[in-house]
């Protein structure tokens, strides 16, 4: 008889495959990617994070609380848990709920809060967990009473699937013990913020297809449930590897890649759903795929010729080890007389500390060249809408200058979703503020032909084998980064040594890092959008010529 499969929360929405290699005894010991440092960074954040809201909640209630040390052996802390709520402790921090065996669930909380009738789940999390708006069900901080829910009239929840799943996961083990509240179908978490609990209804139809997240973890559980027994048993396996987005930070990554690639696998080139749609109409292979041709019918009925004819012509790049083609018989890229470069760096969700400038073009009474607009307080600080407010000045003072002088002003970006959300986000977090402009100012920057995505501008005219990335396509384009570790996870760890985050003294060699690295970046949208103008039509092939 094989081992027992119990499964916790994240299996629920893990890869499929990854399910099913965790329970292979076959891959035992294999070689699996090693621990991704900005990952244990943000465990170690999450674990300090949670001690400060246990600290706050405990000091706002007074008594009733047991707290299970993690220290503890498993054993140990699910038995002190069971004894926890056999007693109706009012509140029970760091709970091990005892394994439900017959669900084949394991599992546990921040934070268990007894009501009139049962229990309910609180998470304790370090993302945000609502936006700006209004109706989130929310009690204050230190109420923790979902009796006391009100409509908040400032906060709308954010989507957090994984929550509403973990909830929905702690529930059922809470059914199986007899200690949930029996009426409702309730969890609370708290975000990064930290000001508010947000209350969740897991029987409300808030999932696609009105379904609840009740009903949607009951149906992924069953499922990844059967892909671990099958393969703890040994037989026929109910997942098949096929890269997705979470394949980059998959520890098992490897081992699906070199499966994928003995196979030369389609999901190579064309990714997630579009994949398995391509699966099923007998297009397994990026050779299959290679082989079609765009005159033919799409084997998925659902994709535009458009969409078809781009798939083909990646299969084909793929196989001549080509990282860009053309989609385009002419590549254009929106100029001007005067352009300015802008890179952001952000930390997370708690603000942009760093806005970077390249001024280049003519001659408009400034200085050409690289700016820093930085706060090197740990964020979130309101020194941060200072140097926004400085950044924004400049950026104005050039384009003032630039319509003075009768001549024409872009500024660039890359995938400006994230600009765009510190842009609007800096003047909500920072309105009335010296300097800080009103969103109506921003609004109208970003709707103009002033402000360029050059994200788009590739997207629309090149395929990309390997991604459309900055640090993917500005190579092509002959530009490096003078860091070799130059990237957002690297710049996590720089910044936290930069300003002193972790309890040391702030290290002036990190900001120096992280300015170059904006500047590397800035220089690197600028590389490649003189690149896109001058040399591209030569150096990359056109997709109807492979």
């Amino acid at each position: 008889m094989g081992n027992e499969v119990l499964l916790d929360a994240g299996a629920v929405s893990r890869c499929r495959r990854r399910v099913h290699l965790e329970h292979d005894p076959v891959m035992l010991g294999v070689p699996l990617s090693p621990p991704d440092p900005a990952a244990e960074q943000r465990i170690a954040d999450a674990a300090a994070h949670r001690a400060e809201i246990r600290n706050r909640l405990v000091q706002a209630t007074g008594d009733g609380w047991v707290t299970v040390p993690r220290e503890l052996p498993s054993a140990d802390r699910s038995r002190m848990t069971e004894q926890a709520l056999a007693s109706g402790a009012a509140y029970i921090w760091g709970a091990l709920l005892p394994v439900d065996r017959e669900g084949h669930r394991r599992g546990g909380a921040e934070l268990l809060v007894r009501t009139a009738t049962g229990y309910v789940p609180v998470l304790v999390v370090r993302h945000r967990i609502t936006d700006r708006g209004e109706g989130a069900p929310t009690t204050e901080l230190t109420d923790l009473d979902p009796a006391n829910v009100r409509p908040d009239p400032a906060r709308r929840v954010r989507s957090q699937p994984r929550d509403q799943l973990r909830l929905a996961h702690l529930r059922r083990m809470l059914q199986t013990l007899g200690h949930a509240e029996p009426e409702r179908a309730l969890g609370g978490v708290i975000g990064l913020d930290a000001d508010v609990v947000v209350w969740l209804d897991l029987d409300a139809p808030t999932w696609p297809g009105g379904r609840t997240a009740l009903a949607e973890y009951d149906s992924r559980f069953a499922d990844r449930l059967a892909i671990a027994q099958a393969a703890e048993a040994g037989r026929a396996a109910l997942a098949e590897p096929s890269r997705i987005l979470e394949c980059r930070r998959c520890p098992w990554w490897p081992t699906c890649e070199a499966e994928l690639t003995s196979v030369r696998d389609v999901s190579l080139v064309v990714r997630g759903e579009d994949a398995m749609e391509l699966r099923k109409a007998g297009v397994s292979t990026v050779d299959k795929l290679a082989a079609l041709s765009p005159s033919d019918e799409p084997p998925v009925a659902a994709w535009p010729a458009e969409v078809f004819a781009d798939a083909i012509a990646l299969a084909r790049a793929w196989l001549a080890d080509l990282s860009v083609v053309r989609k385009v018989d002419r590549v254009e890229v929106p100029r001007a007389d005067v352009e300015v470069d802008v890179d952001m760096e952000s930390f997370g969700d708690s603000g942009a500390y760093l806005w970077g400038c390249l001024l280049t073009g003519a001659d408009i009474g400034l200085e050409p060249g690289y700016r820093a607009f930085a706060t090197w307080e740990p964020l979130p600080t309101p020194d941060e809408g200072r140097s926004f407010a400085e950044f924004w000045a400049f950026l104005s003072e050039v384009r003032a200058r630039t319509a003075a002088a009768g001549l024409t002003f872009r500024a660039y970006c890359y995938n400006a979703m994230a600009e765009n959300r510190w842009l609007f986000g800096s003047v909500e977090r920072f309105a009335g503020a010296e300097g800080v402009p009103a969103r109506a100012e921003i609004q109208s920057f970003v709707d103009s032909d002033e402000w360029v995505d050059l994200f788009r501008s590739v997207a629309d005219q090149f395929l990309c084998s390997h991604g459309k990335g900055l640090k993917v396509v500005a190579p092509v384009a002959g530009f490096q980064w003078r860091d070799p570790e130059a990237g957002g996870e690297a710049s996590m760890r720089w910044y936290r040594a930069a300003v002193g985050m972790d309890g040391e003294a702030p290290d002036p060699a990190q900001r120096q890092r992280i300015l170059t690295y904006n500047e590397d970046d800035v220089l690197a949208t600028h590389a490649l959008r003189t690149w896109m103008t001058d040399r591209a039509m030569l150096e990359v092939p056109f997709m109807g010529d492979l």
